[in-house]
């Protein structure tokens, strides 16, 4: 039986996410908003949208849908903790433009549809489209690896892969 404690834990296996929308793929660094071209929320990558469908990039847990739908937490395999913002200043739209097709709590699956949202009105209305995905947990990752520019396919094309420590 105390072998069982004295195992070796095993290593833990890559945690890949996928691109939640079509589009083109760019380095966090270059998203136009400070906060996340510092990565203050943490590390990641972001894609200019080619559609209006966000899925989910990985299968885990939704703990959270901001108010105005603009933003989506997910909780993935080895505890890796993803924030999906759809656009840059969206927050100002208080949900205007914006239909979740998910709840806090929800269990998803890579490429259920989480929040769909009208492309025309953020350009007129918001500072950009453009969708930051951050790893909002980086310090509890031993490693992040972003993919380079690339024009991605929601579902198809890996974006980032992780480590948990």
């Amino acid at each position: 039986m105390l072998g069982k404690f004295f195992k070796k834990k095993e290593k833990d296996k890559d945690i890949v996410l996928y691109a939640p929308v079509d589009g083109e793929l760019v380095p966090l660094e270059e998203v136009p908003d400070p906060v996340f071209a510092q990565k203050m929320m943490g590390d990641g990558v972001a894609i200019h949208p080619a559609n209006d469908v966000v899925t989910a990039p990985l299968d885990g847990e939704i703990i959270q849908l901001s108010e105005t739908k603009h933003a989506i937490g997910i909780r993935g395999a080895n505890g890796v903790e993803i924030l999906i913002h759809i656009g840059l200043d969206t927050v100002n739209l208080k949900g205007e433009g914006f239909t979740a097709h998910i709840h806090e709590g929800d269990r998803v699956k890579k490429g259920d549809k989480l929040v769909s949202f009208d492309t025309k009105m953020i350009e007129e209305k918001a500072t950009g489209t453009i969708i930051p995905i951050i790893i909002t947990n980086t310090n509890d990752m031993s490693e992040i690896h972003a993919e380079a520019k690339q024009t991605v396919a929601a579902g198809e094309n890996v974006i980032l892969t992780v480590k948990s420590n």
